[in-house]
């Protein structure tokens, strides 16, 4: 469902089957206005007037992330919000990060809300911890992981330590650990062309200690150029994971014949994560690019043609969980060059004509990239052995 809310456009997209769960994608962009306040404020009009249209209640709010213009500029005023989900009676995962939304606008947001007949439970542990409860499952979002540096010599491999240790931490107070129950991890890298080396070696030798390898597995991740509201931090990091997953209910995404492992060219990452339950299966996407099945870089200097080889390694890694493209519940774009907007958009909105998408200006992790893209998707399935979402 694709809406005009007064200064904004509205994107949703939900999922609920038989009385179970219900889920719903939220994208939510102001058009220019050329002043911070006032496009906030039209954001928050139109996702105030989408919850009432959906009769979802603010209790439903899980997850949001904030995408900024300037986040030096704008966090406090982004802090003074609904938005910035501080209610100590329901407290929601945010995440704000710098990656200014094409074509100009200075905020746009990207909501998850879920509702469930049998009730659900959130508690704040901690500033950056969201744990929330429902049907007997433990889910952990963890948000704004980030050294807090405001001053000082900036490292990318000290604070790639430094973030995942925190959520390290936040997993073992709950009996939970990296290897088993982390789902998914987006790593914010700012000026990626000269600190995201730092966080691939960072990152490698932090996942072997914790007994993630090419013979196990790693994380469905994301590495952007991103950044977060402190001026030297040069690494910021989300998470999610389930605390309870059970065996078989966790399977890793590939497409031997579209695109090669992450750690043949040296990163350590899983190309798409699925957790299956009784009704449905989660397919968590890691950023794509359009990427050969040696490692090579696709169609250099042609952004159309690269937006085609991504989306098509997301279908074969779709295809793989038994998924579809008609199955993406969301869609996020990363453009290097803000100038290949208007024909970005204008080819999403003909394949993607009901899509929550959000394109923002971000680099990728090779230069030669030009566009990155990532999502969501869920599909239905027939699993009685396995737990209710």
């Amino acid at each position: 469902m694709a809406t005009m809310e007064r200064q904004a456009e509205v994107m949703v997209k939900s999922f609920s089957q038989d009385g179970e769960s219900a889920e719903h994608f939220i994208a939510v962009y102001p058009h220019e206005r050329g002043d911070f306040l006032a496009e906030r404020k039209a954001l928050e009009d139109a996702y105030a007037a989408t919850l009432r249209a959906l009769d979802l209640p603010a209790e439903s709010a899980v997850f949001r992330r904030v995408y900024l213009s300037d986040v030096l500029n704008q966090a406090e005023a982004l802090a003074e919000s609904e938005l910035a989900g501080r209610s100590a009676e329901n407290p929601v995962a945010v995440s704000r990060v710098e990656q200014p939304p094409l074509p100009g606008a200075k905020i746009a947001l990207l909501a998850y809300h879920a509702t469930d007949p049998r009730g659900m439970t959130k508690r704040r542990l901690g500033p950056h911890h969201l744990l929330v409860e429902k049907n007997g499952l433990r889910h952990l979002w963890s948000t704004g992981l980030c050294a807090g540096a405001d001053k000082g010599a900036a490292s990318a491999e000290a604070q790639t330590r430094s973030v995942f240790a925190e959520l390290v931490a936040a997993l073992q107070e709950n009996g939970a650990s990296l290897r088993e129950h982390c789902v998914r991890t987006w790593v914010y890298v700012k000026d990626i062309d000269v600190f995201y080396s730092g966080m691939v070696e960072s990152r490698r030798a932090l996942f072997a200690e914790h007994g993630l390898t090419k013979e196990t597995h790693f994380i469905a991740s994301t590495g952007i150029e991103g950044a977060c509201a402190h001026r030297f931090d040069v690494v910021a990091l989300d998470a999610y994971a389930q605390l309870d997953l059970r065996p078989g209910q966790v399977s890793y995404l590939e497409a031997p014949e579209r695109l090669c492992p992450t750690h043949h060219y040296g990163v350590t990452f899983e190309r798409g994560t699925s957790v299956a339950y009784r009704d449905r299966a989660h397919h968590f996407i890691s950023g794509t690019a359009s990427i050969d099945r040696y490692g090579r870089v696709v169609h250099r200097g042609d952004v159309l043609a690269q937006l085609d080889r991504a989306l098509g390694n997301v279908e074969a890694l779709l295809h793989a969980g038994a998924a579809r493209l008609e199955d993406l519940m969301h869609l996020v774009v990363y453009l290097r060059d803000r100038a290949d907007f208007p024909a970005i958009r204008a080819h999403l909105a003909q394949a993607f004509p009901e899509l929550p998408v959000l394109i923002l200006k971000a680099p990728v992790c090779r230069p030669e990239w030009l566009v990155e893209v990532e999502g969501v998707a869920i599909s239905r399935q027939d699993r009685p052995d396995l737990p209710r979402f």
